[in-house]
Order: structure tokens, then sequence, then C-alpha cells
């Protein structure tokens, strides 16, 4: 078996589990037919950078399943006696936007049952320790936004809130829980917050040496990246600079992470100009406010965040020839929800 063949089989092996039972299997004819839309002499140092990259940062159903199992009977979050903590939480379901939580809640119903014969629904809140679930946090604005809603309506006037997720980033966490404490203090609520999560991702400007995230060291000599990056005025992008090597868990070498930040930054320059008018958010690297976009190489088995490179999700293997959807092929394609699809209708 050649190389690529290995690497092709070995990816395809990776994200076998991806929105299982909505799309068929991934196999390696699907990671090839993304992988040929770039040059071909890149093609297989993005391909080895991908799977070292993915067996780090793809979470499964499966690891998902047994990071919850673990938090529910853990001493450290529920106590001596984790069923009775159970029994006593709240867990909050509200969420304004998306699936995640749901879907997340569900798995926590599963091991509840399992580990305490405890259905969800006999989860009282009696106790006054509250717990927001959901997969992974980003920039922490939706966490921040359902919960600021709750803390000013519902919450009551003293609880603790575990907010836990599968990943976070560093940066995303610390605002998010700095706006959570500000908005409790401005109702005149005591409410604590405290974080539980598989993993951690560097991704704070002041460390983006060791950064965790694509975060480009130098940028490639492409006009239609140029007129990109003269259009952004309000925050101009700062590069990377490389540190002595290991500086990052989560890549293979700083000549594999370049690879992938400059391949995966032209195609997703190239994807925005498919849209005479993308939206602001809509970033080469991911949806963010700033930069080259947000840059998260973390896709769990229920969806790709679009946080995520755009040259990973964006797109649709079933539109009509002549829909811009069809111009690019997907590694993985994205389930949207509601307005979000607005977000990046590229149909103009």
């Amino acid at each position: 078996m050649t190389e690529r063949a290995q690497l092709l089989s070995s990816l395809a092996t990776t994200i076998a589990d991806y929105r299982a039972g909505e799309l068929q299997t991934p196999t390696p004819d699907h990671v090839d037919r993304w992988v040929r839309q770039f040059a071909d002499e890149a093609q297989q140092p993005i391909l080895r950078e991908l799977d070292h990259v993915l067996k780090k940062t793809y979470f499964t159903r499966r690891f998902v399943q047994e990071f919850i199992d673990e938090l529910v009977r853990t001493e450290e979050l529920a106590g001596s006696d984790p069923c009775e903590f159970w029994r006593g939480a709240g867990l909050l379901e509200i969420q304004k936007n998306g699936q995640s939580q749901a879907e997340m809640l569900e798995l926590l119903g599963d091991s509840l049952l399992k580990h305490c014969g405890l259905a969800r629904t006999a989860c009282t809140g009696g106790s006054g320790q509250y717990v927001y679930l959901d997969d992974v946090l980003f920039s922490g604005s939706r966490i921040g936004n359902d919960l600021t809603t709750w803390i000013s309506g519902d919450a009551p006037q003293e609880a603790k809130v575990h907010i836990i997720v599968i990943a976070a980033h560093k940066l995303g966490q610390w605002q998010c829980i700095e706006r959570l404490r500000k908005e409790a203090e401005k109702v005149g609520k005591k409410i604590d917050f405290e974080f539980w999560r598989a993993i951690s991702f560097e991704n704070r400007k002041k460390y983006r040496a060791a950064s965790e995230v694509l975060w480009p060291a130098s940028l490639p000599d492409d006009d239609q990246l140029k007129a990109y990056m003269a259009m952004e005025e309000k925050f101009p992008f700062e590069l990377r600079r490389p540190a002595a090597w290991p500086a990052s868990t989560v890549f293979s070498s700083e000549q594999g992470r370049q690879t992938l930040e400059r391949e995966l930054l032209l195609a997703g320059v190239k994807i925005r100009g498919f849209s005479q008018n993308p939206s602001r958010w809509v970033r080469p690297l991911g949806f963010s406010a700033y930069g080259l976009g947000f840059g998260s190489p973390v896709v769990t088995f229920r969806n790709c965040p679009n946080n995520c490179p755009l040259a990973l999700w964006w797109g649709d293997p079933d539109a009509s020839a002549s829909s811009p959807l069809s111009r690019w092929y997907p590694l993985f394609p994205r389930k949207t929800y509601g307005k979000e699809a607005g977000w990046y209708d590229f149909s103009s």
C-alpha cells in the first residue's frame, strides 16, 4: 500500500463516525475527492499533517460518552455521593441556537441511567447546583448568550453553575467567565461558575507562538489573499512567531503546521471568492469577528463547527451544477440551523 493510500485510509478511519446515521460513512475515496481540490504537490503533505492533527482534535461519540461517564462519577464534581448530586442538580436546557446541547444532554441521560438508575427528568435542581452542557467552546459567545439570559431571568439568587464541554479554547473560556461574573453582579445575584472539559486548546494572542489553532506564521504571495487582507482595517492580522519546537501538542512539526495553514488559508480565500458579497464573519480559516478566521481544528462526531477553516466544511455535494455550493467538496459536510445558514449564503 502506498503512503497516500495509507493516509486516506487512516483519515477515513479517524472520522468514521462523523454524523453517523445522517451521512454515509466516510471512505478513503471521500477523503481523496476532497484533497484533490488542492494542488498536486500539496496533497500528500496536507494528508500527512491532517492525519496527525485529527487524531488529536476529532472527538468520537465513544470518547464523548466516556468523558461524560467519568464526570458523572467523579468525586471532584459530584462529591462522595454522585447519584445524590445529580438527583439535586438542575440540567439547563436553554440553548437558543443549534441542537448540540440537546444531543449532549441525551448522552448525559444515558450515563445517569447507567450509573445511577436516574432518569434525566428526575434531576430537580433543588440543591442550587446547575449544569450547562455543550460540545465545544470556541469564542464562548453562545454559552455567554444563553447563560446571561438565564442569569437575568430564571436563575435563583444564589447558585453554582457547572459548565461542561468536551473541549474549550482558552481565550473564549476566559472571556465567557468574565462576562458571566459581571452579569451576575449586575443583577445582584451570587452565582459561581466552574468549567469542566476534557481538553483545552491555546488560542490567546499573547501565547500565539504556542497556539493550537491555525494561525499562519507567514502569508503566501497570492493576489486574492492580498485583496482580502486589505479589507481588514479594524483588526489587522498579526503573524504567529514560530517558537522552538515542540510548541504545540496538536501539530506534528512547524513545517507540517505551516503547510496546513497555508493551504487551508488559500482554499478559504478561494471559497470566499465564490460569493460577490460574503459576510465579514465568513473568514478563510473559519467564522470569527477578526483576523483570518478562528482556525480551530476541532471536529466532533455530531458536526463540524463553522469556526473551522472553510475548506473543511463549506460546500454541498448534492447542490446543482449551477450553484456556487457545488464548487467545493467538503470533507465534513456541515449541518446548519435556522438563520445560521444565511450567514454564509453564497448564492449571490
